[in-house]
């Protein structure tokens, strides 16, 4: 199926995209990476009048750390976060959810921040994010304001971006060298969108006890679920296995999927349960600790 017929604006500066969007209002959408909002457009899920296209922002297109975070422009590949070797060395989290957002073709093409304004709950991104306290930046004309990315993610498809904002960053906070992560997903064959996921961070202590820690699931609701109970229980906590089972029970608790072709109600929430086990399992190994007997 063909999109429905719409005028197209290529933007050379951020400054030229805010320009379209002030003029063209709720009617405008920005183009990125395209491998969300282009499908959506051939099934005429969505129907926007006008195109920005990112394109030609070249100056969005970074990578780098600063303040204490790690900066991914609006223009960033999915694959850069797979492949770069800082981020492979200290952001595992990061490195996971890259090299299995849907399959190479499209993480070549596809972008962090597009997929986090896609705001799709079944989006490998979101889940990530939540785990690593992700924060977006968001730039319009009378400035730039941050938005925590659990008030980002509203809901299915919807994001707390303003008419006439635009996402020109995501920040992701710079683990110190006590803290991994994992993202663990199933699916039913490469490239597809997951079964279950689950996105795990933590940090531990001297002693061994978690500090810190952050726990979300990919496709268990309408929108990407923070797993607080998880994250709460954690705290203080060696990593036992009789932590670790019942962290994941609360995982299993927060779920909230609908059933489809790619399973059960009941068979995704214990593939929560089951991922959150395992992306706590894999976080302490890279830590060098495993689980405490």
């Amino acid at each position: 199926m063909f999109p429905a017929a719409f005028d197209y604006i290529r933007a050379h500066s951020a400054e030229e995209a805010l320009a379209a969007l002030a003029q063209h209002g709720a009617e405008a959408r920005i183009l990125a990476g395209g491998q969300s909002l282009i499908p959506a457009m051939r099934l005429r899920l969505a129907r926007p009048a006008v195109l920005v296209d990112l394109g030609g922002v070249k100056d969005l297109g970074y990578l780098h750390e600063e303040g204490g975070e790690l900066r991914v422009g609006a223009m960033t590949r999915d694959v850069t976060l797979e492949r770069d070797a800082n981020v492979r060395a200290r952001y595992s989290l990061l490195t996971d959810t890259g090299a299995v957002v849907a399959d190479p073709v499209v993480r070549c093409l596809g972008t962090v921040v597009g997929s986090l304004c896609h705001s799709d709950p079944s989006g490998d991104w979101g889940a990530a994010a939540l785990a690593a306290r992700a924060v977006m930046v968001a730039r319009s004309a009378s400035g730039e304001r941050l938005i925590p990315i659990d008030e980002f993610l509203v809901d299915s498809f919807q994001t707390s971006l303003e008419e006439g904002e635009l996402a020109v960053e995501v920040r992701f906070p710079t683990p110190d060298g006590r803290t991994h992560g994992s993202y663990q997903k199933i699916e039913r064959k490469v490239g597809d969108y997951a079964t279950a996921a689950a996105a795990v961070q933590i940090t531990l202590g001297e002693d061994g006890r978690v500090t810190h820690a952050g726990v979300a699931l990919t496709a268990a609701g309408p929108r990407p679920v923070r797993v607080d109970a998880a994250e709460k229980l954690l705290l203080g906590q060696l990593l036992t296995e009789d932590v670790i089972r019942a962290a994941s029970e609360e995982a299993r608790a927060a779920s909230d999927p609908f059933a489809d072709t790619r399973g059960s109600v009941e068979y995704k929430k214990d593939m929560a349960r089951v991922l959150v086990a395992r992306g706590l399992r894999a976080s302490a190994a890279r830590l060098g600790t495993g689980v405490t007997a």
